[in-house]
């Protein structure tokens, strides 16, 4: 599921609600960045900082887990996609030997895939998908070099671009893309580990692929997004993941917990409890720039975003339940025709909010 990360924050930043002070008259103060399960990356920085081992974090994060190894595992990410796929670097595909030094590219032939010449001369039949290898990368045009192997699985009238490849080389595409490279090594570790457990304990199911390759699943660029540092992290704790009994953990993350982090069943509507998805306080969460923070509207902000959750004129947003952190779990919105019940998740995807972690006031 679709998290929010650290890459991009100052993007994230421009789209979240806020407006000039002179025209507000509501202010909303919040804390953290990001559902509140599991793992705060901020907070995790912290305690590396603090001198705490990846193993050590984790087992602050997620209670009552255990490390553990997985075997030979793949996974298939979407990385793109259309009519055709173009690629280079290429030693084999779709049974034919290729030159690296050439472009190719997979078409639909029927209902299946065919593999033609980068003019588009065609040179095999792959049936139902077809896959190119290379080296040690395969060059995807547009999007750069790829670990492990480059797929087109007919989809619809166009194809799917999936990238199949190991656990760890996965993992190095997705930990510099979560967490930046400068931080403490043991956050990386962390970073690492929770990024094997999350993407062999999730699956969206899609067409010839069980990962995304942004905040729906985790963010992965590939090869060229890879560092020293984050490199060496995923090599150090190779195969490593979080295991809750025999299974390997879900372990959801994020970005800021603004110094508590929250029940699973609490953040995510209709989420069962988990033993190892528990809020725990995070007490070195402070460095996130996002630890504490405010926002302001005007009440036309707020009634034209909450749209028809507010019946007539908004006069109050008060908070009725919360998880075991402050997060809203259910508020009531008075407006001056009746009053309805919201989501805490809801009202901050309503209003652009940070976190549920919020207290409203007006004047």
């Amino acid at each position: 599921m679709g998290r929010i990360r650290l890459v991009g924050l100052a993007v994230v930043a421009l789209l979240v609600a806020g407006t000039a002070p002179a025209a507000a008259s509501w202010v909303v103060k919040g804390r953290g960045f990001g559902h509140g399960v599991g793992m705060s990356q901020y907070g995790a920085y912290g305690f590396a900082e603090h001198g705490r081992s990846y193993r050590e974090i984790l087992d602050h994060y997620f209670r009552g887990t255990r490390i553990g190894s997985v075997g030979d595992s793949n996974v298939r990410v979407l990385v793109g996609g259309g009519d055709h796929i173009s690629f280079s670097d290429a030693t084999r595909a779709c049974g034919e030997k290729l030159k690296e030094s050439k472009d190719y590219r997979f078409e639909r032939s029927g209902g299946g895939v065919a593999l033609a010449s980068g003019g588009g001369s065609r040179l095999a039949s792959c049936g139902d998908s077809g896959g190119a290898r290379g080296g040690s990368t395969v060059s995807y045009t547009g999007r750069g070099h790829l670990r492990g192997e480059l797929l087109a699985v007919a989809s619809g009238a166009g194809l799917n671009a999936v990238n199949k490849l190991g656990i760890d080389e996965y993992a190095k595409g997705v930990v510099p893309n979560e967490v930046p490279s400068s931080w403490p090594r043991d956050a990386l570790q962390a970073q690492a580990v929770v990024a094997r457990s999350y993407a062999l304990s999730t699956t969206v199911d899609g067409d010839g692929f069980d990962l995304y390759d942004d905040t729906r699943s985790q963010v992965y660029d590939g090869k060229d997004s890879e560092t020293g540092a984050t490199n060496r992290a995923v090599k150090s704790t190779a195969a490593e993941v979080v295991k809750d009994g025999g299974k390997t953990a879900t372990t959801f993350y994020f970005s800021t917990s603004g110094g508590e982090t929250e029940n699973v069943e609490f953040a995510f509507p209709g989420a069962e409890p988990s033993s190892y998805l528990k809020g725990v306080r995070d007490p070195y969460d402070d460095a996130s720039p996002y630890h504490r923070w405010k926002e302001t509207f005007s009440r036309g902000e707020l009634e034209d975003r909450l749209g028809g959750h507010v019946e007539g004129r908004l006069q109050d947003i008060d908070v009725i339940k919360t998880g075991v952190s402050p997060r809203i779990v259910k508020a009531r919105i008075d407006g001056s025709a009746g009053k309805r019940t919201i989501s805490g998740t809801t009202l901050q995807i309503e209003l652009g909010l940070r976190s549920s972690w919020a207290k409203f006031t007006h004047r």
